[in-house]
């Protein structure tokens, strides 16, 4: 829930504006058969479903395959990487919060989230990125409190002094500027953001909070593994966490979103969960990109290297 995904987005953007053929490459999500997943390509929704992907996977390459982005991924690392070499100028590893690059990289990001002070010297390997970085990015500034903006700040220079420390904001944008106000709004977070995460909310709280909302909390409605989830993880706010690990989960997430009482969705997930989901409500999406605040930028970092 940092903002890996959105930063990727922005940094693939980029590169593509300066003529470069990109590849994404996602670190290991082994939820399935593993002899299977040796060596993955994704360049269409096809082979989303044809790999039988997860929620959870999905949120991962349909924001690439959006913006036309080839993604590979798997488990055989040096097959991936040679396959993905014979089609890329540029490669970028797309990590995940529980490990670090397999690629040795030109350029190293790492964001630290000041809605969570602390926590980027507090867990491994989030600890041993950040010392590792080139470039630091301190996200989400526009809706965190200035004391622990600081403070995440003084931590990165104590840990990392020589990394270049970049501030940006999560605009966020409801799709068709639908209005809340007064609506008893669901609101569908990233799963794992909320879960080993350690978040109770995320930005679809933020925006529904902001627009007037009437939040709607989903425990009393979670039916199978989803109300394991709520009792696994108390701290999770008014919301509902987008878990999917696989089919039999998906339809328990349905269910839960169609037993509730909210006259309106709001999924704050990366990908489009009206795709997957056969939902009696109506639903519409929060999206949320990267944008630098000053100077240095992105592009800064970038252009030297490419």
């Amino acid at each position: 829930g940092i903002g890996k995904s959105q930063t990727t987005r922005k940094v693939c953007d980029l590169l593509k504006e300066k003529g470069k053929k990109v590849v994404a490459i996602r670190h290991p999500m082994p939820y399935g058969d593993l002899a299977k997943q040796a060596c993955q390509r994704f360049a269409d929704y096809a082979d989303l479903d044809a790999h039988q992907c997860t929620i959870e996977e999905r949120e991962e390459y349909e924001p690439h395959i959006d913006r036309g982005i080839i993604v590979y991924a798997g488990v055989d690392y040096g097959r991936i990487l040679a396959e993905a070499e014979k089609e890329a100028d540029v490669i970028v590893w797309d990590g995940g919060n529980n490990d670090f690059s397999f690629i040795e990289a030109d350029v190293y990001i790492t964001l630290v989230d000041p809605h969570r002070p602390g926590h980027e010297i507090k867990y491994h390997p989030g600890e041993a990125n950040l010392r590792m970085a080139d470039v630091v990015i301190i996200n989400k500034v526009d809706t965190a409190d200035r004391t622990n903006i600081q403070k995440v700040r003084e931590n990165v220079k104590a840990a990392n002094p020589s990394a270049l420390i970049i501030e940006a904001a999560s605009p966020l944008t409801v799709e068709g500027g639908e209005n809340m106000k007064g609506k008893k709004v669901l609101v569908i977070e990233d799963g794992p953001t909320l879960t080993h995460g350690e978040m109770p909310y995320g930005a679809g709280v933020l925006a529904a909070r902001e627009r007037g909302a009437v939040l709607v909390d989903a425990r009393p409605f979670a039916v199978g593994s989803i109300k394991g989830v709520f009792e696994k993880y108390p701290h999770i706010g008014p919301l509902l966490p987008a878990m999917g690990y696989g089919p039999a989960q998906i339809k328990e997430l349905e269910e839960t979103i169609n037993k509730s009482d909210a006259e309106l969705v709001l999924a704050a997930t990366p990908i489009d969960l009206r795709r997957i989901l056969k939902l009696e409500k109506p639903a519409i999406r929060l999206k949320y990109e990267l944008e630098e605040i000053g100077h240095p930028t992105l592009l800064d970092v970038l252009v030297p290297v490419i």
